[in-house]
C-alpha cells in the first residue's frame, strides 16, 4: 500500500488538529492573523467550549490549495 507523501513535516505526525497559537509554526501569518482568519471564517475550526482547534484535514487542504 503506497502512502502519499507527507504534506506536514514528521513534527506533525499523529497530530489530528492543531491549536491557533501552532499555526504561525505552519503558515507564514502571526498568531493575530492567526486569530483573525479563524474568526473571519477564513480557517475552519472546531470550538469545543473556549478551546479553538482546526482539523489536520482543513491545514492539509490549505498547503495544497494552488
Amino acid at each position: 500500500m503506497d502512502k502519499s507523501p507527507a504534506i506536514l513535516p514528521p513534527k506533525w505526525d499523529g497530530r489530528a488538529t492543531f491549536s491557533v497559537e501552532e499555526l504561525p509554526e505552519i503558515f507564514p501569518i502571526s498568531r493575530a492573523g492567526a486569530y483573525a482568519a479563524v474568526a473571519k471564517g477564513e480557517i475552519g475550526c472546531i470550538r469545543i467550549g473556549r478551546r479553538i482547534v482546526i482539523p489536520r484535514a482543513v491545514i492539509e487542504r490549505m498547503l495544497t490549495a494552488a
